[in-house]
């Protein structure tokens, strides 16, 4: 019998409805639904929760295979929500690039690193692209870790791709300022979220 039929039959059992169950073992009543249709399978830990509650052996719901199956796709979710976040949180940190003294300022013969703030040895226009850019990366960060912490996945990939294509307008446009501690950061940061991309796409083999 698989596990949907197990499910029904359990709940039937008890004479429950579908969102009573739901409630019981705390999951939507559209999750309860997708498994007793046979579209999917709970996580270890609603398995957990409806072995606990029918006092059945978490082995009586499901065969060994399909056990290993679940807890492999739950790691590669967990991983999955870890790079998101890391990729995230390395947008976020393009702060770096408004507050670390990056920026050559020159004062009569002596040259000293700026902050952005300080900055002043670029025209208004070049300034304000300078922050146009920095911010669309802070605010793709921040658009990245919500939607992460809160689960969802629609949006994700728009997110990323739209980080990465102004990681890589920053990393030229700093270049071609001239300004080599900016670009050399900037760079940095893409090439980390490079590889963060690169594990999310594994992930998903």
């Amino acid at each position: 019998m698989e596990f949907s039929e197990k499910l029904q039959e359990l709940r039937k059992s008890r004479g429950l409805t579908q969102e009573e169950l739901a409630q019981e073992i705390y999951v939507s009543r559209t999750a309860i639904s997708k498994w007793e249709s046979g579209r999917g399978y709970p996580s270890i830990d609603s398995l957990k929760a409806i072995s606990a509650f029918f006092s059945v052996s978490v082995d009586d719901l499901l065969s060994g295979e399909k056990l290993i199956y679940i807890a492999e796709k739950e790691n590669k979710s967990n991983i999955r929500s870890i790079c998101e976040l890391l990729f995230g949180l390395a947008d976020i940190m393009a702060l770096m690039l408004v507050i670390l003294p990056l920026y050559p300022n020159t004062v009569g013969e002596e040259v000293y690193a700026v902050d952005l703030f300080a900055y002043s040895q670029s025209s208004p226009l070049i300034l304000s692209v300078h922050w146009i850019l920095f911010a669309l990366l802070f605010a793709a960060g921040c658009v990245k870790v919500i939607l992460t912490l809160t689960k969802r996945e629609k949006g994700q990939k728009v997110v990323s791709i739209i980080s990465l294509a102004v990681s890589v307008v920053t990393v030229f446009f700093l270049a071609l300022t001239r300004e080599p501690y900016a670009t050399a950061t900037a760079l940095l940061l893409l090439i980390i979220k490079g590889a963060i991309l690169l594990k999310i796409i594994k992930t998903e083999k």
